[in-house]
């Protein structure tokens, strides 16, 4: 069982260990401060014996680490070195993602952790429900007062059957064994952890939440910065808004309004638009080819609802549709309720004469092309086959 030195001391990134097995690119030391991950943190990197160290990560009760190229024997003895730089931004940020989601849990008491990512390019929390961008940022201004009043960062073990594990934050199914590891950050936060930590909650620096993103059906992912990288990614994100106030030509304790009247003012042009482009589709005149009705237009809209809609209606009377919504790209719609006109077909042999893609079967095919400026031309290119067709 390699003795795992980084439990010991989180600061420990030289020491001198045997190789006690060697297995091509893997091998065995008889101790280590490389952290092979866990609870949501990568492992560390660094070297042994001067050969670079890619990955570490368990291997029963065993810790192994990769060493490509490496030329060692069993029994060697080697002075190995974490990186420390990378090690210690990841210390920094899984005790700050402690803060954070205590953070957030104040501001709701119902909220479940789902998921916890911590390497250098990237730290996010995913959390089992949405959260408003106001409670968020209440729930920062607590974690950064929480960094500033520099806590202390403890660790302690305790068994599954304490009394006082009921006020620790813990999955007991995930915990192997009896005995837990627990981390306390003060009086603020209590929960159960067996990563790498910092010792005092100034050490973090700063904690800035740069973005909330959907992650599906697992709720919402609320990524973070710290230290410098969180000052510096808070300054240019404040340098951005401030571009989009005076462009808006509003007052920054005005924006928000602002911004909430535009896009109120948006969603009713884009309903009056769609109004307009299904009562203009609806008095669409066909031309007639060989007795089959062939309907085409050029239509101003990114909204394909109320062109499938009529698609779908003139094919079920036997007629031909060929429609082209213009945007800021081009999406192309034909449908066909006569069986002499290939849809896929047409749209194939159409897309590839104007840099497109698109598929769909006989009786309707869609797709897109790149360039907006050749809407009229790609719609009469498409007629044109329809026409050859019947």
């Amino acid at each position: 069982m390699t003795e795992e030195l980084f439990r010991q001391d989180g600061y420990l990134s030289e020491f001198e260990a045997q190789i006690v097995e060697v297995k091509g690119d893997w091998i065995k030391l008889d101790g280590t401060a490389f952290y092979p991950g866990g609870g949501g943190q990568v492992c560390d990197t660094g070297n042994i014996g001067g050969f670079k160290v890619t990955e570490v990560k368990y291997e029963g009760e065993d810790i192994v680490h990769k060493v490509p190229g490496n030329e060692f024997k069993v029994g060697d003895r080697l002075w190995c070195g974490v990186d420390w730089d990378r090690r210690y931004d990841l210390m920094k940020g899984h005790t700050a993602e402690h803060i954070l989601f205590n953070s957030l849990h104040r501001q709701d008491p119902d909220l479940e952790i789902v998921k916890i990512y911590i390497s250098p390019e990237s730290k996010y929390v995913i959390i089992d429900r949405d959260m408003p961008l106001e409670k968020i940022a209440d729930a920062v201004r607590f974690a950064n007062k929480v960094v500033s009043d520099n806590l202390p960062v403890t660790k302690s073990v305790m068994s599954k059957d304490d009394p006082e594990i009921s006020t620790v934050r813990i999955k007991l199914e995930r915990i192997e064994g009896n005995e837990v590891t627990v981390v306390d950050i003060g009086d603020v936060d209590r929960a159960a952890c067996s990563g790498v930590h910092v010792m005092e909650t100034s050490e973090i620096g700063t904690i800035f939440v740069s973005r909330k993103v959907s992650a599906g059906k697992d709720g919402f992912a609320v990524h973070f910065e710290i230290g410098d990288n969180g000052k510096t990614e808070a300054m240019d994100l404040a340098y951005r808004c401030m571009q989009i106030i005076d462009d808006l030509g509003s007052k920054p304790e005005d924006v928000i309004k602002t911004v909430a009247n535009m896009k109120h003012e948006l969603e009713e042009s884009r309903r009056q638009l769609k109004s307009a482009v299904a009562a203009s589709l609806r008095s669409l005149e066909p031309e007639v080819v060989n007795g089959t009705p062939v309907y085409s237009a050029v239509v101003p809209t990114s909204d394909k609802t109320p062109v499938m809609d009529l698609c779908e209606k003139r094919k079920a009377e036997g007629g031909v549709c060929a429609f082209v919504c213009k945007s800021q790209t081009l999406m192309v719609m034909i449908a066909s309720g006569n069986r002499s006109v290939d849809c896929k077909r047409i749209l194939a042999d159409t897309m590839a004469e104007f840099g497109g893609r698109g598929g769909g079967k006989p009786d309707f095919a869609q797709g897109g092309a790149p360039d907006a400026d050749k809407a009229d031309e790609l719609l009469s290119a498409m007629v044109a086959r329809i026409r050859q067709s019947l």
